[in-house]
């Protein structure tokens, strides 16, 4: 068992006498107490005065109590090797392993019968993954099993160990390869669809569990993410428009397509989970997106506002004209996970999608009021109109000259909507220009071409 894979100090303690063999095979006693090793490996025997090297590896032996590694007791010996770092390899037998294993993997507080079944399995899914060609069999954590040595040992447990002793699970007369899990969801996954490219094998296919549903993990979810998050965990090359998912049977996600704005990238269901911490692979994408308008709105046309709403039921559209709240404005249907709706705001309005408690992010449709201009019979003033009424605006009468439009003329909206500025209407082009504030956009005239009488 890999305790410490490589560490510039470590301490091993015993609360008893306890004793070491180098190398070369010579044992020293160990009084009771702390050793402090460096990659050097020297440490003070209990007939020595000073502290002195010894060869590699050493092999520290229990009294008649477990040795500790920075306070935490392990039972059987230690195997330490030195050079550049302390490295520390815990040495003991599968079944006491096991006492420390199954109350870790299972609350030992569960019925003795689960606790036996979990002793078996456990038993022969470490027996299926030992490392080979290594210095040690297996690792303290979930790469291998969580071990947590003495402290994590407990009576129902060791009594599960005691009454399985021995006992493995076998396919065709070989230790099967007994994966375990937390929470299956309700269904366990075929083994080719949570390790691409292993071949499948007939007793790791996808069932049912229909016990599952006592677990609390059952059922997770759901999270949220910002586009712009998704975009940067899941390295999306551009800006998040789609996604694509294709799942196995048995709901597991093989693997995501990003739509980005700059083209598209396809990765696992595992590092997706990995990237944003799920509980599994067994996830559905459900996408609200609002495509952000190209330009403003002209005040008494429509605009079509188009986006994305796949995996989500009952969309509606929610608005927020300038100034006010956001309240629900229609139902969208969604066809082929595409949604729209035609829109003729009067005011600059942001708008949203929601389903249940999600929501998109917030796009703004901004209205730039209809202005329109004319001269004057006498070509001594230029006038116009500006819908909606926004007495008060102010209005740039504007000339085009080489090629760049210049004000020549200022003046402001009146009550009933209509400016006039006077000027000397000269052949040329001519345009109104009306900011109006109050969250319109600046309106802009047709130009106005006058020619010679």
């Amino acid at each position: 068992m890999l305790l410490v894979p490589g560490s510039k100090r470590v301490v091993i303690s015993s609360r008893t006498p306890f004793t070491v063999r180098d190398g070369a095979g010579k044992t020293y006693k160990l009084p009771a107490g702390k050793q402090q090793l460096g990659p050097t490996l020297k440490l003070k025997p209990a007939d020595a005065k000073d502290t002195k090297a010894l060869r590699a590896p050493l092999v520290f032996s229990p009294g008649t109590t477990a040795l500790a590694v920075g306070g935490r007791s392990y039972r059987g010996s230690l195997r330490v090797t030195g050079g550049k770092s302390v490295r520390v390899v815990n040495v003991l037998d599968l079944e006491r392993y096991l006492w420390s294993v199954v109350p870790r993997e299972m609350p030992d507080r569960w019925p003795a019968e689960a606790l036996q079944a979990q002793a078996v399995v456990a038993r022969s899914y470490a027996l299926t993954h030992l490392q080979k060609g290594r210095d040690f069999d297996l690792y303290p954590d979930t790469r291998s099993q969580v071990y947590g040595g003495v402290a994590a040992e407990s009576p129902p447990a060791k009594e599960a160990v005691g009454e399985t002793a021995g006992q493995v699970v076998l396919y065709e007369g070989e230790v099967a390869n007994t994966f375990f899990f937390s929470s299956s969801g309700g269904r366990t996954a075929n083994v080719q669809d949570v390790w691409y490219g292993s071949p499948p094998t007939p007793y790791l296919v996808s069932v049912p569990d229909p016990y599952d549903t006592l677990s609390p993990y059952h059922d997770w979810g759901p999270l949220k993410f910002k586009g712009g998050v998704l975009s940067r965990k899941l390295k999306a090359r551009g800006s998040l428009l789609d996604i694509r998912t294709d799942a196995a049977a048995s709901g597991r996600v093989r693997s995501l397509t990003l739509v980005g704005s700059k083209g598209e990238r396809t990765v696992s269901g595992s590092a997706v989970r990995t990237a944003l911490g799920l509980r599994s692979t067994w996830f559905t994408i459900g996408m609200l997106n609002l495509t952000p308008p190209a330009h403003a709105v002209l005040y008494g046309t429509q605009m079509r506002l188009a986006g994305i709403a796949r995996g989500v039921p009952r969309v509606t559209l929610e608005s927020r004209p300038y100034g006010g709240g956001w309240r629900p404005l229609a139902p969208l249907k969604s066809r082929s996970g595409r949604v729209a709706a035609t829109l003729s705001p009067k005011v600059t309005t942001d708008y949203r999608l929601s389903a249940g408690l999600i929501r998109s992010g917030v796009v703004r449709l901004k209205v730039a009021p209809s202005v329109g201009i004319g001269a004057s019979a006498n070509r001594t003033s230029l006038s116009g109109l500006v819908k909606p009424l926004v007495p008060g605006a102010a209005v740039q009468v504007q000339r085009l000259a080489h090629g760049s439009w210049t004000t020549i003329a200022r003046t402001t909206v009146g009550s009933n909507g209509t400016f006039s500025a006077q000027v000397t209407v000269t052949p040329g082009t001519y345009r109104a220009r009306v900011v109006a504030g109050k969250g319109f956009a600046v309106g802009l005239s047709e130009p106005l071409q006058v020619v010679s009488a």
